[in-house]
């Protein structure tokens, strides 16, 4: 469980440091979601971490995920954006289906 446990200590952190901004230069920002990346569906570890931030922040969980994919991981050598070096890479549907899901957000 050490790897959850670093998981939610850097999630705590981010938390700690938005708080911080938001009271010093910023009183106007907020967390808009959560997004969990790099989500391996043969990792039990995945779904343990993804229950912990579902737990405690709810709703504010993005529905998408984005799985850990290999496209995703060799664009940037390539100086290019998933959508531009692979857009039928599992990832970069991944990150279209976010995109809508984000703006069906803003509609609510």
């Amino acid at each position: 469980m050490q790897c959850e446990y670093y998981a939610m200590e850097g999630l705590a952190q981010l938390i700690k440091t938005v708080r911080s901004v938001k009271k010093s230069l910023n009183k106007s920002l907020f967390i808009e979601g959560l997004l969990l990346t790099m989500f391996d569906r043969r990792n039990r570890l995945t779904f343990q971490v993804e229950e912990e931030i579902k737990k405690h922040f709810g709703e504010q969980v993005f529905k998408t995920v984005i799985p850990r994919n290999v496209r995703l991981s060799e664009c940037p050598s390539h100086g290019q954006t998933v959508l531009d070096y692979d857009v039928k890479s599992t990832g970069a549907k991944a990150y279209i289906q976010l995109g809508n899901e984000f703006l069906r957000n803003q509609k609510k």
